[in-house]
């Protein structure tokens, strides 16, 4: 089970509206809005669609027993080797975002 504070972290960790989950997830913004906000009776397959749709996003939802202190939290999956960015040598205006 993950957490409505979970929910909300990990959308501002990886930068993403309401909106954009809703849309990601197939939700109605207001059921997303609704699980941000702790709402989750009635709502078992919202709950397992935004999760899901968060952790495609690189998400992983830790739970209270994953830590000696802090309970439940959230982090960004490790980075993959085929995605190491742009090295520092090779920056230039042309890839300048």
């Amino acid at each position: 089970m993950i957490t409505a504070t979970q929910i909300r972290g990990a959308r501002a960790m990886i930068g993403m509206s309401i909106e954009e989950l809703a849309a990601a997830s197939g939700l109605p913004v207001e059921t997303v809005s609704a699980l941000e906000n702790g709402q989750f009776a009635g709502e078992p397959h919202a709950l397992f669609d935004v999760r899901s749709t968060l952790e495609a996003q690189g998400i992983i939802f830790l739970s209270s027993g994953n830590q000696d202190e802090g309970g439940p939290g959230i982090r960004l999956r490790a980075r993959t080797s085929s995605d190491d960015g742009i090295r520092p040598e090779n920056l230039n205006a042309a890839n300048d975002d």
